[in-house]
């Protein structure tokens, strides 16, 4: 099923962009992966948040940058039981709180933290919002996957702070991990090494994300019309076709038509 009500503790439930021009965004993505979109904040607070929906269902939003000067950049969220908790386990586990556990308003509380190499990721401690409630269907989010300079390390601070478990297959050629809730449940995302054959040189560990799309090359061309980048050309895998794009203002992402949507 694609519509979620809610998102099992320890599973990646929704993802943000972060941007110096959120109403710009706003207007690539809805044209790219046709959203519909709103800004969520009050007019004098002073930033943007605007809700992206698909079917009338969120699936991701575009917001304002918390620190001006920060690269723009799509944010992973980890749905968990307790923000102040997973950020105590994250400063135990080796990482590091950049905003300590705080409340959004009534939809939920959340955190900022680094994992042990410095990877991004943020945790979110549903209360009104759950977070997307729409997966796997075109336009909206349907992998998120750790991009690491230490697998080893990075499945020991994940094993600690969320509970994870992981597994290896061989896809396209190459391993692949798979994050678990737990030993033999289905896989909630993945983690690939940084390698020199498949990345570019200056690359940081961090949380990409992917978006199901009905037709991954019309897609792709998409994107150049609307001023963003093909990074990667459409190209198949055992999963579905896809590709990796980049927006306007720099963020990249994936997209793919997906073989067996779930």
């Amino acid at each position: 099923m694609s519509e979620r009500t809610e998102h099992m503790p320890g599973t990646p439930s929704w993802v943000d962009h972060s941007s110096p021009f959120p109403s710009a965004a706003a207007e690539f993505y809805s044209n790219l992966l046709g959203w519909k979109t709103k800004d969520a904040m009050p007019p004098d607070s002073g930033g943007e948040y605007h809700m992206a929906r698909v079917r009338g269902k969120d699936v991701a939003a575009l917001s304002s940058q918390a620190d001006e000067g920060a690269p723009t950049t799509w944010n992973t969220y980890i749905s968990v039981a307790s923000a102040d908790e997973a950020a105590a386990k994250a400063l135990t586990a080796g990482g590091k709180t950049l905003t300590d556990p705080f409340d959004v308003f009534d939809a939920g509380r959340m955190a900022v933290m680094l994992d042990s190499a410095g990877a991004m990721i943020m945790v979110w401690e549903p209360k009104r919002m759950i977070g997307a409630e729409l997966v796997n269907e075109p336009g909206a989010l349907c992998w998120t996957e750790l991009v690491t300079d230490d697998v080893e390390a990075a499945g020991a601070f994940y094993g600690e702070v969320f509970g994870w478990t992981t597994s290896t297959m061989a896809t396209n050629g190459a391993d692949y991990t798979l994050w678990h809730l737990a030993e033999g449940e289905p896989p909630i995302g993945g983690m690939t090494a940084i390698s020199p054959d498949r990345h570019p040189p200056d690359i940081a560990p961090h949380w990409s994300i992917c978006f199901a799309v009905a037709d991954t090359d019309a897609t792709a061309a998409r994107c150049a019309e609307l001023d963003g980048t093909v990074a990667v050309e459409p190209f198949d895998t055992d999963q579905g076709r896809t590709a990796i794009l980049v927006d306007p203002q720099d963020a990249g992402f994936a997209v793919i038509a997906l073989t067996n949507p779930g």
